[in-house]
């Protein structure tokens, strides 16, 4: 039977002091024990919920949001995790800011930030561009709190960038973690991330790279497999080898998707653009090329469509580990014969695997508001425990 001084117990035995006051990019910037602390307190805020008590931390403040791409999930997410802990959230639209006037990235991160304790951002369209523009931003209201403009420096959650997606992946990890009962039991198991066909282009490599760039630190055997023109970032791959030779997994790449799910204890099919054709868009974008713009879309497409084999089948489900490993997918996944004609997945596999995709996509809000808990408290323990003490009930009773 768990308890929160289980949680707290686990925590005081790390040493995770490199989160406080301190912004959240990279999953491979953080140590392994301040990765591990967030799942833990995760988890505590998870277990605080269910058990009604209130974790309620500010009594005031603002969450920032600005998604400069779609989102459903992460979006609710963050707004879910900020209100978790007593953070109200405004959305920075844009279009309806001066921004659109020219207004700089200074200046725009400081107006936002007087009241602020915490910004994310969703910026992983352009190749180069996401995760520079949200160190300008942390480099913005750092000067702004140095200089006495403001009160507090926000924290930073890269919601996804052009490299990573850091609470996708903490999310899917710990989805796994609880999957199979806990990180002593993942040694030796077999995950595959490949690249899945879909009828649409353009959509990001940062969960890839996220997934290798995280998965490899946990000693499992991560496979890449993707076709041929489709690679990631070398530098994430390097990450992953990396993290492979410390932890004694093993990180290897395929181009061939039967191989990849052959005896696999989790798959991930996903599709994700070229690199190439990711920088290539990021120039036509920047130089206003919209003629530019639309061939590459139907050399893409076209691209694409050169591989609709790569796609989720039960035949290919059938040899995995006993046939029954763990299907993942951030969502929203193309249903072949439901979303669209063909996809990435059957439609039977993804419906036999419903209920467990959306228990993956519920661990994302406790995962922001563990980055967040982290980086605001000093002593996270002895704010965990005063909750406790405190008892005040979320639902009145």
């Amino acid at each position: 039977m768990k308890t929160l001084q289980t949680y707290i117990d686990k925590l005081n035995a790390l040493n995770f002091k490199e989160m406080y006051n301190k912004d959240f990019f990279l999953t491979w910037e953080k140590s392994d024990d301040s990765i591990e602390a967030v799942f833990l307190v995760a988890d505590a805020l998870r277990y605080m919920r269910e058990q009604n008590i209130s974790t309620k931390v500010f009594e005031s403040g603002l969450g920032i949001s600005l998604f400069r791409d779609n989102s459903t999930r992460t979006r609710f997410s963050f707004a879910s995790a900020c209100n978790l802990l007593g953070l109200e959230v405004q959305d920075l639209d844009e279009g309806k800011s001066q921004i659109a006037h020219g207004e700089t990235v200074r200046e725009t991160a400081n107006m936002i930030s007087f009241m602020a304790d915490v910004i994310g951002i969703r910026d992983d369209m352009y190749i180069g561009k996401g995760n520079k523009y949200m160190h300008e931003v942390v480099d913005a209201v750092t000067e702004g709190k140095n200089n006495g403009i403001l009160e507090q420096k926000p924290t930073l959650v890269n919601l996804q960038c052009d490299i990573d997606h850091p609470t996708q992946a903490m999310a899917d990890m710990l989805h796994i973690i609880h999957e199979f009962g806990g990180v002593e039991n993942l040694k030796g198991k077999k995950l595959a991330m490949t690249w899945a066909y879909s009828p649409s282009y353009g959509k990001p490599l940062s969960v890839p790279q996220g997934i290798v760039g995280l998965m490899t630190r946990f000693g499992m055997d991560v496979v890449l497999a993707h076709p041929e023109g489709y690679e990631i970032f070398e530098e994430v791959e390097e990450v992953a080898k990396e993290n492979a030779k410390k932890t004694g997994g093993s990180f290897t790449k395929t181009n061939d998707m039967a191989e990849a799910f052959k005896d696999a204890d989790i798959v991930y099919p996903k599709s994700w653009a070229p690199f190439a054709a990711m920088e290539k868009r990021t120039d036509l974008y920047a130089q206003g090329d919209s003629a530019g713009i639309d061939a590459l879309e139907k050399e893409l497409l076209k691209q694409n469509a050169e591989h609709k084999d790569w796609t989720c089948t039960e035949e290919l489900m059938k040899t995995t580990k006993d046939g029954k490993a763990l299907y993942m997918h951030c969502l929203p996944a193309d249903i072949t014969g439901l979303s669209c004609k063909e996809g990435e997945v059957d439609a039977s596999v993804f419906d036999r695997y419903r209920d467990p995709l959306y228990k993956e996509a519920s661990y994302k809000p406790y995962i922001i508001a563990a980055m967040i808990f982290l980086a605001k408290f000093e002593n996270p323990t002895e704010i965990l425990k005063k909750l406790e003490e405190k008892g005040i009930s979320r639902i009145f009773e």
